[in-house]
This record gives structure tokens, sequence and C-alpha cells, in this order.
């Protein structure tokens, strides 16, 4: 069976579709036989990943930019469950530098993402399994690599989700604005966190989970978002909800992705993917 390409041709500010036929050739020197997914609208690459494990297909490789990524990987899975547990998910990152490839030692752009494709062993990959809601109040579930996070990180994700400014003038110069502007709007904001061994309602700015070793490493920063005073735990669940006190939605994110809206579930799936990175 070939491996199975979904690709967004618009991630990187368009410099992905533009390098589609120099991506195409080199990774074709890793997986001789590919079929392609091109995708056109956000929350495509799931379904279509989905479907193709379904077929039969068994190598899976997202190319473009952490929301591309963040899609196929939910493809995988299916009501909790994986859809096909011999699979094996790649993925090349093709815009700025993320926290998902600094965790895996993979520099930026699309040419070090192939080449890292190109010695990389499979292992299995612990994977986050977040269930929160929609700002319209409807269920959401997302899984993730690398981290997830709720309050102002989580807000920063969703103002660059939906910043103009990243396509026109770049991914830095508009992070580095949208981080101002959310920090200058942000008020601390109190929320029960409830986890193994642990209840308190607290003040917070955010709240980020990674997974590691089949739990979670939990960081919690105060309403100053002061990383030397941030508490850290360890976690195989964490549920996170407003207080009557919580002035608006508090906002979550998934590798990078803007998810929803809390109440909010974390959950550790242990080796839930086959993984080459």
């Amino acid at each position: 069976m070939t491996a199975f390409v979904v690709f967004n041709p618009n991630s990187a500010a368009g410099r992905t579709g533009r390098d589609w036929r120099a991506i195409e050739e080199a990774l074709e020197k890793i997986f001789p036989l590919m079929s392609f997914f091109v995708t056109t609208a956000s929350a495509q690459a799931a379904s279509m990943v989905r479907d193709a494990l379904r077929e039969g297909h068994l190598d899976i490789i997202a190319v473009g930019g952490d929301g591309t990524i963040n899609e196929a990987l939910n493809g995988f899975f299916d009501r909790g469950a994986p859809v096909s547990p011999d699979a094996v998910f790649s993925f090349v990152q093709c815009g700025h530098d993320s926290a998902l490839c600094r965790r895996f030692g993979i520099a930026p752009g699309w040419q070090a993402g192939v080449a890292h494709l190109g010695h990389a062993r499979i292992h299995k990959q612990d994977v986050g399994r977040l269930a929160c809601v929609s700002e319209r109040g409807e269920p959401v579930t997302r899984y993730f690599l690398d981290r997830s996070s709720l309050g102002l990180s989580a807000s920063m994700a969703r103002a660059m989700g939906r910043s103009r400014i990243a396509r026109l003038l770049g991914h830095t110069f508009a992070s580095r604005l949208h981080q101002k502007i959310v920090w200058l709007r942000w008020r601390a904001t109190r929320i029960r966190l409830m986890a193994d061994g642990y209840d308190e309602i607290a003040g917070i700015a955010s709240v980020s989970l990674s997974a590691a070793n089949g739990l979670f490493d939990m960081e919690i920063r105060d309403g100053l978002n002061r990383a030397e005073t941030a508490r850290c735990l360890r976690t195989a669940r964490l549920t996170a909800a407003p207080t009557l006190d919580t002035k608006g939605t508090v906002k979550v994110e998934t590798d990078g992705e803007y998810a929803g809206v809390l109440p909010a579930t974390f959950e550790i799936y242990p080796v839930a993917i086959n993984l080459r990175a």
C-alpha cells in the first residue's frame, strides 16, 4: 500500500504550495510510492487521514504547519480508539520554528523535516487527549503530540490563528505584536484545577501540559505569568473549570492551535501512536 500524504499548500504563507514540487521529489526518495490529498479547508485533514487508514494505508505523512500536523494526528483516532494501531505517523513542518519540532530535535523548514525522516526511527509515542467545548457550547475533542495549555497562552494561539498580519508581514512580527496585545488585555483568571491528589481554585495566567513517560508534566503559572514561581506537577488527568467569578471564557489550545474553551478535561494516552521522528 502506498504512503498517504496530506498536504496544506497554504501553510507558511503559501510557501509550501510554491515549493511543493521540490518537497514531493525529496519525499519520493524516502517513500517511493505515494498518494496525495491537498487540503482546501480546515478540519479536512483529520477526516481524510481517517479514511486513508480505513482503506489500509499504513504510512501517513502530514506536510504543512502545526495546524495541519495536529489535524492529521486527530485522524488516527475515532471515538477514543485508534483507527489503525499498526499505522505510522510522520510529519514535515513547513513553517516557522515550532515547539513540536524542537521537542523532536528537528530544525525549521521542510528541507530539514524531510531529511530528518530519512534517518528517523519509529517509536511508540504518548498522546494527550483534550475534551472541551466550543464557544457555542458544542463538544470538542482534540489529540496532541507535544503540549496543550489554557489561559494566556491559548488566547495568544487563538489570536495568531486568526491573524492576517502573519500572512502579510511574517510569523515573527505577528507573534510579537499579538503577544503584546493579548498581554495588555489579559487579566488573572480564577479557575478550579482538579488533578491526581490536587484540587484547588487558583488565580492563573496559564496552565500547560506536556506528555512525557506516561504522564503529563503540568506547569501552573500565577496571574503575572512568572516562570520563576511556576508550580510543577505530574498527573495522568486534569479537569479545569471556570468558577462563578471567572470573567469571560478561558481558552484552550493543542500543539499551538486554538481548540475551544473551558470546562476541559486532559487525559494521557500512553504509547498511543507509532511516530517516525
